[in-house]
Order: C-alpha cells, then sequence, then structure tokens
C-alpha cells in the first residue's frame, strides 16, 4: 500500500486531483453566474455540474496514465524512469494550485466582505445596486403576463373555425380570473388570427411576455387540442402537451388545459396558489351553437347579432337548462334595439320584457354566471334614469369580480359611469380596457370620447394611429377620428371620415351620430333634419323655421326614450319656458326627483338643471332658480376641478355665470370655447338662450364673428356658400 502511495505521488495524481478541484470549484460559480445573467434554464447549469464531477475520475486517470516529457505527452509505462520530469512538473503544479487557490480565496472575499454597492443606505442584505432591483421588479411585473392567441383550425371542415375559436377563448376568460395575471383582451389577441407574426411583434403590440398557441383538430367524435406556452422574448417552450379525446368530453379538455396551463404558470410566474377552473357543462351540439353564436356576436353587426340571436335560441331548445346561453341571448336582444350605440330597431319596451325573461333564467339557474350579471348591467344600463345607472355600476362591478375577462362588461361600467356623469371614474376603467384589450372596437370610441372630454385629443390621435395598422379600413377607427376632428372645430375634415365610416359600415349607429355633429357644425340644417340622429333633427326643423315639427319630435323624445333635455332646450329656445316649467312640476315633485332621474352626463355640464334655471328665472321663481343654477355649478365646478377640459363644459359655465348675472365671467368661458372650436348657431343664443344678457357688449359681438368666420373657413372647405348673422 505505501508503494503505491508513493508511486501516486510520484506520478503527482494528488497535485492534479487538487488542482482540478480547486479549478472546478472557480469554474463553477463563474458559470452560475453567467449562465444565470443570460436566463439559461436550469437543467443547463446542472449540466455542466455534472460534467464537471465526470471530469475529476478522468483527470486522476490521466494523471496515472500518462506524463508530460520534454517530447510531449506519453504513456507512462513507456517512460524511462531515468528520463522522467514529473519532480520538474510536480513544482509547476504547486505554483498553479498555489495560483488557483489565490484567485479562490479572492474571489471568497469578494463574495463575502464587500458591498455590492457602495451608495449610502445600500448594505448588508441590501447590497444589490438599485438598478438591479429596479430591473428585477419590472421583469417580475412584465413576465406575469400572456396572450391566448386563437388555436388554429386543423380540421378539414373550415366551418370548425368557431369551434377552434371558442376552446381559444374559454381557456382566455380561465387565465383572466388569476390574481395579479395581465391577460390580453379577445379582440387583441384574435386580431393576429391567421397572420403567422413574429411572436416578439405580437408580444410587444398586445404588452404580453408570453404567449399561449395551439390547434384543434376534429374528425368525427373525436378532437385532439394541442397546447404550447411560449416565452415572447427568445420563443422559448415552457411547457406543451396534446390532448386526445371523445368530443362529448371537450368541457373536460378545456378544464384540464385551462388547468395545466396555470400550473405551468405558478411555476413560472406567478408563484401563488391557483384554484382550478370547471367549465360550465352542456350538450355538445348545444355548447357548439353557443361558440358560433358569440363569433358572430363579436361582429357587432345588426344582421350578425341577429343570426346569433337565432343560434342560441337554437342552443336552448337543446339544453334548455343552460345559462350561458340565456345571458348571451338577453344581450343579444338589448344589442338589437333601436337607437345610438345600439345594432337593431326593435323598440324599446319589447326590448326590456325580452331580455329580463332571458336574463331572470340566467340567473336562476346560476347566480354566479359573470355573463348574467354584465347581461344585467347592460339591462340596467338600458333603463333611463339615474336609478338605473347606479344598478347597471353595481351588477357589472360584480360581473368583472366574477369573470374580469369581460370586455363588454368593462365597457358598459364605462357607459354607465358617464351616464351618472363621472368622467374621472370612467377614465380609470377606460385605461384599463385599452390597456388589456386596444382593438377592442365597441371601446375604441368610448375611450377616444374620455379624451376628449380631458382635452387630450393629441393622446387620442396617437392611440387611432397605433392601432390603425393592426385593423385597416374600419369604420370604428375613422368613425373615432371623425370625432376627434369634431372636438377641435375641425368640422370638414371629420365630415369626410365620418362619410367615410358611414359608407364602410351602414349601420353603425354611433358613426351616423359622429356626421351628424360635423353637420351641425357647419349648419347644414337640410340635410341633417333628413339625416340627423338622436336629438339633432330637432335643432335643424326649428333653425329651418319648422318649429311645430321640432315640437312634435321633441315632444315624442321625451315620451318615448325619456329625452326631457331636448325638450326642455326646445321650449326656452322658442320662448316657452312656462310650458317647460309646467311639464316639470307636473311630473317631479320637487328638483331632487328630476336629478335623481337624469343626472348630468359625461362631462359636458348640467344641461337640463341649467334649462331649468333659465325657466324658472324668466316665470319668476327665485327660489327654484336658484336651487337648479346651485345644483348645476356644483357639478360644472366639480367637472373643471376634475380636469374636464372640453367646450360644451365651459359653454355651460358661460351659461352659468350669464344666468348668475356675473358677465365677465361669462364672457371668459364662451371666449375659452369658441377659441377651442365651438360653434353654434350665428346668432349665438338662438343655441344658447341663457347668453342672452351678453348680446349687445362688443366682446360677445366680436367672438360671434370670430365664430361665424371659422365656420364659414370650413364650409369652403366643403364646397358650401358662407353664412352670415
Amino acid at each position: 500500500m505505501a508503494g503505491l502511495f508513493d508511486e501516486l505521488k510520484r506520478r503527482n495524481v494528488f497535485k492534479v486531483g487538487a488542482a482540478y478541484v480547486v479549478m472546478a470549484w472557480l469554474l463553477a460559480q463563474g458559470v452560475d453566474v453567467f449562465l444565470e445573467n443570460f436566463g439559461a434554464p436550469d437543467w443547463v447549469i446542472k449540466t455542466t455540474l455534472l460534467l464537471l464531477v465526470a471530469g475529476f475520475p478522468l483527470a486522476l486517470f490521466f494523471a496515472w496514465a500518462f506524463e508530460l516529457t520534454p517530447e510531449g505527452i506519453k504513456k507512462e509505462k513507456d517512460v524511462d524512469r531515468s528520463q522522467s520530469i514529473t519532480h520538474e512538473t510536480g513544482r509547476k503544479l504547486d505554483f498553479v494550485i498555489i495560483g488557483i487557490l489565490l484567485l479562490a480565496l479572492t474571489y471568497f472575499a469578494i463574495d463575502k466582505f464587500v458591498p455590492g454597492d457602495d451608495r449610502p443606505g445600500v448594505t448588508g442584505e441590501d447590497a444589490v445596486s438599485v438598478e438591479q432591483q429596479a430591473s428585477s421588479a419590472a421583469a417580475e411585473a412584465g413576465t406575469k403576463s400572456i396572450a391566448v392567441l386563437p388555436f388554429v383550425n386543423m380540421s378539414e371542415d373550415a366551418g370548425n373555425e368557431f369551434f377552434s375559436d371558442g376552446i381559444s377563448e374559454e381557456i382566455l376568460n380561465a387565465l383572466a380570473k388569476v390574481h395579479d395575471l395581465k391577460v390580453a383582451g379577445r379582440t387583441s389577441s384574435f386580431a393576429f388570427k391567421g397572420q403567422n407574426q413574429d411572436l416578439r411583434v405580437i408580444g410587444e403590440a398586445l404588452g404580453v411576455d408570453h404567449i399561449l398557441e395551439g390547434s384543434v383538430r376534429k374528425a368525427g367524435n373525436t378532437v385532439r387540442v394541442t397546447a404550447q406556452l411560449i416565452q415572447v422574448d427568445d420563443g422559448f417552450h415552457l411547457w406543451s402537451e396534446s390532448y386526445d379525446r371523445e368530443l362529448n368530453d371537450i368541457f373536460a379538455i378545456q378544464d384540464e388545459i385551462a388547468g395545466a396551463i396555470l400550473e405551468q404558470l405558478k411555476t413560472h410566474l406567478i408563484g401563488e396558489e391557483i384554484t382550478g377552473i370547471v367549465a360550465t357543462r352542456t350538450n355538445t351540439e348545444a355548447y357548439e351553437l353557443y361558440l358560433l353564436a358569440k363569433q358572430r356576436m363579436y361582429e357587432r353587426t345588426g344582421p350578425t347579432i341577429q343570426a346569433a340571436a337565432d343560434l342560441l335560441d337554437r342552443a336552448l331548445a337543446i339544453d334548455p337548462a343552460y345559462a350561458p346561453a340565456y345571458a348571451q341571448r338577453a344581450i343579444a336582444t338589448m344589442l338589437l334595439a333601436e337607437g345610438s350605440g345600439s345594432y337593431g330597431n326593435l323598440p324599446r319596451e319589447q326590448v326590456l320584457s325580452q331580455s329580463s325573461l332571458y336574463l331572470d333564467k340566467a340567473l336562476e339557474l346560476d347566480p354566479e354566471l359573470g355573463e348574467a350579471w354584465a347581461a344585467k348591467g347592460l339591462y340596467h344600463l338600458n333603463g333611463l334614469t339615474g336609478a338605473d345607472a347606479l344598478q347597471a355600476i353595481e351588477a357589472l362591478e360584480k360581473a368583472l369580480v366574477l369573470n374580469p375577462a369581460q370586455i363588454d362588461a368593462s365597457n358598459w361600467l364605462n357607459n354607465a359611469l358617464m351616464a351618472i356623469g363621472r368622467p374621472d371614474r370612467a377614465r380609470e376603467v377606460v385605461n384599463s380596457m385599452v390597456e388589456r384589450d386596444p382593438l377592442y372596437r365597441p371601446g375604441i370610441r368610448n375611450a377616444i370620447n374620455n379624451y376628449i372630454f380631458f382635452g387630450e385629443q393629441e393622446k387620442a390621435l396617437a392611440h387611432l394611429e397605433r392601432i390603425r395598422p393592426l385593423i385597416p379600413n374600419d369604420a370604428v377607427i375613422q368613425s373615432s377620428m371623425a370625432g376627434i376632428y369634431n372636438s377641435l372645430g375641425e368640422a370638414a375634415k371629420a365630415q369626410q371620415m365620418a362619410e367615410a365610416a358611414v359608407a364602410l359600415q351602414p349601420s353603425n349607429s354611433v358613426a351616423r351620430l359622429t356626421l351628424s355633429f360635423a353637420l351641425a357644425n357647419t349648419l347644414q340644417y337640410e340635410r341633417l333634419a333628413s339625416e340627423g340622429e338622436e336629438w339633432l333633427p330637432v335643432i335643424a326643423l326649428q333653425h329651418l323655421g319648422r318649429v311645430e315639427e321640432a315640437s312634435l319630435l321633441a315632444l315624442k323624445r321625451a315620451e318615448e326614450v325619456a329625452d326631457v333635455g331636448t325638450l326642455f332646450a326646445f321650449l326656452n329656445t322658442a320662448g316657452r319656458s312656462p310650458e317647460l316649467v309646467s311639464y316639470l312640476e307636473e311630473r317631479w315633485p320637487d328638483l331632487d326627483a328630476l336629478r335623481a332621474d337624469f343626472p348630468p352626463y359625461a362631462g359636458l355640464g348640467d344641461f337640463l338643471m341649467l334649462d331649468v334655471a333659465l325657466a324658472y328665472q324668466r316665470t319668476g321663481n327665485q327660489a327654484r332658480y336658484e336651487q337648479a343654477l346651485a345644483m348645476a355649478a356644483e357639478v360644472q365646478d366639480g367637472l373643471e376641478a376634475a380636469g374636464v377640459n372640453f367646450f360644451l363644459l365651459w359653454m355651460n359655465q358661460a351659461s352659468r355665470w350669464a344666468l348668475a348675472g356675473d358677465l365677465e365671467k361669462s364672457l371668459v368661458y364662451l371666449d375659452r370655447a369658441i377659441s377651442q372650436g365651438l360653434t353654434a348657431n350665428t346668432r349665438i343664443v338662438r343655441d344658447w338662450p341663457a347668453l342672452e344678457p351678453l348680446e349687445g357688449d362688443p366682446r360677445f359681438e366680436a367672438m360671434q364673428q370670430r365664430m361665424i368666420e371659422h365656420i364659414n373657413s370650413e364650409r369652403q372647405k366643403l364646397g358650401l356658400e358662407p353664412v352670415s348673422t
């Protein structure tokens, strides 16, 4: 044994082993730091360490079996012992070992005793640099995001497209319920369908770091679903799986896929416990009809929504206990109502009675169904009082708690908040909606309107320019652009864009309303009387001298769609303020009751209460005049304090101060409104009668003339004759 030990020593086996151990330790430290900084998977680091360990016996064997000679490396048995230089090689190895040990000690000292940052306040465990902390936090926040792309239909039947899309959507809904996980909205994710885009482009457009994609192959009564979770920045596949199932078990497939993905997200991203997802079961055929109906609903045209309603009726005939189908049937009915923002011509009473039946059934079957609560919110939103709007807000907020992926519910919540005059709260909803689903068409215009109310037209234009390449030649984009230019006083450009939007989509009631505003802003009363939407024909008929027609239309709107604002404005501008007072007092006991039914809308000011104040001022009821004026002032001052910056608010402020007798303040607000692009009749008081005390003031007349010049400039661009006072 002593001889073996001496021979191992002579051949420097111990020294080679010692040098290898120290060198391997240093290499392991470097590899760990280097590969970790480059985001290498754990298996790469583990494999490297295993190779270093495996190399140790090889190094010992090499030292035993071979010897370094002046002529090069030779087998030890071929070297003459008298010519051996192992003692010299041993001395060199001593220096190598000492050098490596010094390096190791230096690394150890730096790692343990030198702070990572010598700036004040950063010591001990906090020795990570501020930049590294920020980067780490940003990375952690950024990785908690995912987009679910529409699964590719690999079936021979192209008609199964809705089926693959439906699976994608159900998985998206499941993921959206995970706390602190940003999930890109359906519309935006599905915008990349069939484009074969680079995942990095998609990730940047949607603001996500992970993408789930997959395919569905349906053949007969079987289906194969393949899904894979991909890291956007490097295309690395974090997870993939295939599922082969009988088609009658499609809900189990959805549950399995969603559960597997959630488990992977817990491992890679979330770091928290995740509850499982269970899809609502039904007959397979009914489910397919439901999915197809939802696809039609997303297209948001009158014919496709009607087609969706028919499909849902068929689904309910197969499974009368399928709650989601009842919820969607209620929504389809309400979207087919007549009026601005809807897509059909069903009378309001019919819509409310029919949708109520579907809605009640959905909630009876499943009281915790997010779709049903969203439908309930839309139902109350279709009511015409402030109390209805408050009920809508309550229902929609609950819907979003139950299913945060419901972008429709976010959009309707924005509308409900605007209906009670809370553009500040609506702004928060809109910002979240735009971030999650920037290509969701029904929400695009609402987002633009919110920007407009706060005087942020540049932001509005920038948003549209960012999304326009993703949905080119789109009616909603054109209509929204027209809305921005209307708000800037560029009525000619607004009219051209609105007409293009209507040509692209004649059933788009919002585009038609936007066109009506452009016609009103350039005083095209003849065309406005015949083509105008909502209340605008009342104004046109009055200015055309067709007062009786205007009166009948205003009264009809008040009785049928509860638009008392148009009626009150007409009665004041027509010099019939006593009729306004009579109409009000016959229906409401006091102004608080009137306000409860008709809160001030959006960020425009309190049109209604200003008309009430003017009517009571004209009829000599000082107490009611002061109360109405104070109510309007409180609303408008609150909107101004909240940052609303829109010319209609300034006109209402001008009216408020004129009614209060402070003509100097009234002129200040009037100048602000006209400078922002407001237009009115060539005699302003025909549209804004509260400003009558300003007539004759040279400053008022100069502002009015400035406005007329602006109107004629826009009319000239449209090839129209100029107008004058």
